[in-house]
């Protein structure tokens, strides 16, 4: 599985259901104390002393509590919830931009860690690590073949900052060891997966999260767009699950004039906070257009909601997730956590876009799967007559046009799912990392014939038989093909072969200008 040192990967279907889909965290109200240590009388703190004193066997009280905690909080709502430790200190790492490591994406194959990708300016790179190195030794113990697991790759690899690392390595298309010594230090994560120009004026940005350093990331690959020419923007909020609400805020103000309300937020407990736009946004004027889909929730709608009721963007793709809820983080003394809902948020029209949870968890999270089976992602009309739009409140924009609340943001331009890209196969090719597999073992050779990206991308095309040869290698993992989904699949499989190619040895702009050429999404986004 391909992975960072933080434990991240992409796959090409996004299942952002429980903590990270729809997650607005809101660092901007006041610190309290979290008040959940339970008091002498508590039914809950006396279940489990008496579980601790008396049970039948040996048990972990703290998985128990944790569980117990988790189970009260998910009867209130879907993002309301208990994390472990681990989940904790992942997501805030993910949200505030950075970790201490040695900047690498990996992939494990045939129990060795191979490098897919090197950060740019991180210690690894500083060190002279080579995307497509085989790490064998790890401080002169035995690391290739040793039953490695991401826990374990990732106690190595992360850690106090300066600590020094002595790595093993077979640099790429090479036979021979080469000693190398890393010393950890932060690792910045940026928001933007991309940014580059998608046509002569036209600037494209993909942002992945709503982070600490999101409006930073944002204005860093903007201003490097404006030297390329651009006067319009297409940003792209598709799988974006959230993150910081004054990051989707900061972000918001980028696009708008000062004054205008961006969003507003309000709960039992906290009272109504407006947020307006400054006159410090560098782009306030160009022509935007966002892309959202079905995976773009909370801090993505705040953002997405807020430029549809201000007429500022056009909005296209499909109807948005629908989560309407902002979370607050508290944390306990071992370092786990409570993400408890504090407040609703409402886009600059009134409308609350969160999705109705009245039956229960697991049927809101199932909801997507219903938008599919009942054909929302093929049919606007379809999306229209969806029970949570039916007798709904009739909201607005600033010129007048109608827009809709109760369940996402409904796009002004619709564009249905390609269930070809999406077919059972690719899915479990894309789960099995078997694209970025193929490109270690098989095409890196390939690679060497192209100077540059752009010679790459223009004159290499991936052909039938080089699709057969993939087949053939991921027959050896997947035993079992559908010859038909291998049929339909086989143009969406040139195009993830190429971009996968093109990221191993270009990076993430190189993968999405090859994603995006038979992104139907993306080319109608061109057209506004």
């Amino acid at each position: 599985m391909k992975r960072t040192a933080g434990v991240i990967f992409r796959t090409i279907i996004l299942l952002l259901v429980g903590v990270m889909i729809g997650q607005v965290l809101n660092k901007d109200f006041a610190a309290r104390n979290l008040g959940f240590s339970f008091v002498s009388n508590s039914k809950i703190a006396k279940v489990l002393q008496l579980v601790d004193r008396n049970y039948v066997d040996s048990v972990n009280i703290d998985s128990i509590e944790g569980v117990s905690v988790n189970n009260l909080l998910q009867n209130l709502d879907p993002h309301s919830l208990y994390l472990p430790q681990q989940q904790a200190q992942s997501i805030n790492e993910r949200l505030d931009g950075g970790f201490n490591g040695i900047g690498i994406e990996y992939q494990l194959l045939r129990d060795t860690l191979i490098i897919t990708q090197v950060y740019a300016g991180g210690p690894a790179e500083k060190a002279g690590l080579l995307v497509g190195s085989k790490v064998i030794n790890v401080d002169d113990k035995k690391f290739s073949g040793s039953k490695l697991t991401a826990t374990r790759i990732n106690s190595v690899f992360r850690g106090e900052k300066d600590a020094e690392i002595k790595l093993s390595v077979v640099p790429p298309l090479s036979k021979d060891l080469k000693i190398l010594t890393v010393k950890r230090g932060h690792v910045d994560l940026s928001s933007v997966d991309a940014a580059y120009m998608a046509d002569a004026k036209t600037g494209y940005i993909k942002i992945s999260k709503f982070s600490a350093t999101t409006d930073l990331d944002f204005r860093k690959a903007l201003t490097a767009l404006k030297v390329d020419g651009m006067n319009k923007l297409l940003l792209d909020l598709r799988g974006n699950g959230g993150g910081y609400l004054n990051a989707a805020t900061s972000l918001a103000d980028e696009f708008l004039t000062d004054g205008k309300l961006i969003v507003y937020t309000k709960g039992i407990h906290e009272p109504r906070t407006d947020y307006f736009a400054t006159d410090s946004g560098m782009f306030q004027k160009g022509k935007l257009t966002v892309l959202i889909d079905e995976y773009s929730a909370s801090a993505s709608e705040i953002l997405a909601g807020a430029l549809q009721d201000l007429d500022r963007a056009t909005i296209v793709g499909r109807r948005s997730f629908g989560k309407g809820l902002v979370q607050q983080q508290f944390a306990f003394d071992d370092g786990s956590a409570v993400n408890l809902t504090v407040a609703r948020y409402y886009t600059p029209s009134g409308r609350s876009i969160q999705k109705s949870y009245k039956n229960g968890v697991d049927s809101y999270r199932n909801e997507l799967a219903q938008r599919m089976q009942k054909g929302e992602l093929f049919s606007e009309q379809s999306n229209l007559n969806d029970s949570v739009f039916k007798g709904s409140p009739s909201f607005h924009t600033s010129s007048g046009r109608k827009v809709f609340s109760g369940g996402g943001i409904m796009p002004d331009v619709f564009v249905p799912a390609d269930t070809s890209k999406f077919t059972p196969l690719i899915q479990d090719l894309s789960q099995q990392q078997l694209f970025t597999a193929y490109v270690v073992d098989r095409q890196q050779q390939l690679l060497k014939k192209y100077p540059t990206e752009a010679e790459f991308l223009t004159q290499y095309a991936v052909s039938n038989d080089e699709v057969d040869k993939f087949i053939l290698y991921a027959s050896q993992t997947i035993k079992e093909m559908d010859s038909h989904e291998v049929q339909i699949s086989r143009e969406p499989i040139k195009t993830i072969l190429k971009a996968q190619a093109a990221r191993f040895k270009w990076g993430d702009n190189a993968y999405f200008k090859v994603i995006n050429t038979d992104d139907v999404t993306f080319k109608k986004g061109l057209e506004q």
